[in-house]
Formats: C-alpha cells, structure tokens, sequence
C-alpha cells in the first residue's frame, strides 16, 4: 500500500462531507408487542408496515422520517423489557442519533451511561437525544419541550425526541439546527427562562411569533475544560468532529492496519494524507481556512511510551519522532471547526 491509495480514500471521503452528514441515521428504541421481530431497517417511510406496529410507534417512526435521515433503525422489544437486549444490538451497527420516545424518566440515565461508554470507551460517535437529560455531556442532546401541539395531537418532550433526532440527523455540516423551523408545530409550552435554558444545555423551542423553531442547537454539555472548550456545546461542531474522527479512523484500518510497517516514513506519509485531507475539509467548509489544521507526530503521548522502556534523557526532538513505537502511531492535531453564523452585533449611529 503506497501513498496514493491512502489519498484517494481521504479526497472521496472530504468529496462527499456535506452530502454524507446531511444523510444521517437515527436509531430508535419503541416498546411494542405488536409484532415478534428484534428489528427493521427503513429507507422511506412508505417502507413500514402498520400493521407491525402500534399506531403511536408507527406515528414516531414516521416523525424521524420527516428530517430525511438516510434510513431509520428501529430496535423493538417488548413492552415490559429492559432496553438492555436492544442496545446490545445497537452498539455494532452504525448511526448517528438514537431516541427513544416511549422512555420514562428513571431510564434516561441508563441511555446516558451507555452513550458515554460508547463514545469514551469504545469510540463509536453515537449521540442521543433525550428528554430532560441533565447530564453535562457533548453526546447527549437534552430536549425539553413539552406541549408540542401537531394537528389533533400533543407531545410531550419525550414522545418528540424522534423528530428532532431525524431532523439533527438530516442537517448538513454546513448547516446549524439553530433557527431551524419546525412547520408541523402549532404551539408548544413556551419557556419562561429560554436563555437561562440554552445556557443549561437544553434543546428547546421557541416561539417567535410567527413559527415555532428551534431556540439554539446545543447539547446538554455545560462544564467547559481545556479539552472540551465553548464550541463542543455546539451540536453542529461536534458533529463535523465524530466525522472526522469516524473518516480518520476508517481509513487507517482500511488502509494501514496490518499492512504496512510503522516506519518514520511511513508514519509522515499518513500524516501528509491526514493533511491534505484536511485542507480538501476547508474547501469544503467543513474546517476554518484561516486556522492552520494540520496533525503532527504527538511527540509527548511518544516521549512518554519511550519512557517505558527507555532512557531518552539527552534524546533531541528528532530522535524521538523517528524512534521506533512498535505497532504504536501517536498522532494530534489541531483544527477548527467552521461555525454557522447565528449571532449578529449590528451597530447603527445616527
């Protein structure tokens, strides 16, 4: 495997950004002793069959559907299970929001926990959205509106998780849900405190007197670290980073695991298609072009592992980069994120 290869994978991945984070899947949990199958797949809503499906989970699937996500992934299990046996189907499949509209509040915590295994333990990117999750994480959406009136019907913040989960999962990277206007919602039961809310890490919606929208896309993430900065509040910037993260980590297994030696060079050509593939993200206004994203050998994750069985005291920084890691490739990078302009100053002086 050359270099060429590599650069290929990562130009068709950067090609197709916009097109591939705006075709998103959403993956939902319903409680439903309708039919005896574990699961369906759905591309289109005309694909489901009323009669595996209560009328309120059909209703659910079907509002998923309305933000145009690729597909829909529907887990059931009965209605007096635990989520336990779904979620162990859903943790080796792919998608990126799962709801789970039928779920009571002593369970949100359990969801949550999962989630945050999923994405610190075994690195997967899934994100849920949940009702009133109070739980100061970037992959967790925390929705909190209820009284969602929709023609005869009224939701509660649980029962519509699945339509925001579809319309988070059909929104492009160069788009954000802030604004976003739901057209199918009549009124809702207006927050009092709507700023104190978003500041909270609440996903609500307003009234703007015209139409019901989407107040700021924000996760429920409120403890800002040297790690996880302001931006990671923002739903549309954590999701370009699990694309990315996902697009890296694709293409090394695909293209290096087990199949070339972790020489110097070879570790600086990955690096050099990490970098193009970056610059190809700022064309495509996924990366900010006036910020230097660029990745780099991570030379104190490499110092560090030398030090376990080495002594590199007098060593220069050179003979650390091209020391030999074993199977290891330590890599960082630095980049930033390109944000939706959702806030105006506008000065006028007379």
């Amino acid at each position: 495997m050359g270099l060429p290869q590599i650069l290929i994978d990562f130009k068709t991945k950067a090609d197709s950004v916009i097109k591939r984070s705006e075709r998103g899947i959403v993956a939902l949990i319903l409680k439903d002793n309708t039919g005896t199958f574990d699961n369906k797949v759905y591309t289109s809503e005309s694909e489901i069959v009323t009669s595996h499906w209560t009328a309120t989970n059909k209703d659910y699937i079907s509002k998923a559907f309305m933000g145009n996500p690729s597909r829909v992934i529907v887990e059931r299990i009965g209605t007096t299970d635990t989520y336990t046996a779904a979620l162990g189907r859903l943790k080796n499949k792919v998608f990126n929001y799962l709801a789970i509209p039928g779920i009571i509040t002593a369970d949100v915590a359990t969801i949550v926990t999962w989630i945050k295994e999923q994405r610190d333990t075994n690195k997967k990117t899934f994100k849920a959205v949940l009702p009133n999750a109070n739980s100061n994480y970037e992959g967790v959406v925390s929705f909190c509106t209820a009284g969602i009136k929709v023609g005869n019907k009224t939701y509660t913040e649980m029962e519509y998780t699945a339509r925001i989960a579809g319309i988070l999962a059909g929104l492009p990277l160069s788009q954000s849900s802030t604004y976003f206007v739901l057209t199918d919602v009549e009124s809702i039961t207006e927050s009092v405190t709507p700023d104190a809310d978003i500041d909270a890490g609440k996903l609500i919606l307003v009234n703007d007197g015209s139409k019901i929208k989407i107040g700021r896309g924000v996760n429920s993430l409120t403890t800002i670290t040297d790690i996880k900065g302001e931006s990671f509040k923002k739903i549309k910037i954590v999701e370009a980073i699990d694309l990315i993260r996902d697009d890296i980590r694709s293409t090394f297994e695909n293209n290096y695991v087990g199949k070339v030696a972790n020489s110097y060079d070879n570790r600086i050509l990955f690096i050099a298609a990490v970098n193009r593939y970056f610059k190809d993200l700022e064309s495509q206004g996924v990366l900010y072009d006036k910020f230097d994203n660029k990745a780099d050998i991570d030379i104190t994750a490499q110092t560090e592992w030398l030090k376990l069985t080495t002594v590199i005291d007098d060593w220069s920084e050179t003979d650390i980069k091209q020391a030999a890691t074993g199977s290891n490739l330590f890599v960082m990078a630095q980049v930033k994120i390109q944000d939706a302009i959702e806030d105006l100053t506008f000065k006028i002086y007379m």
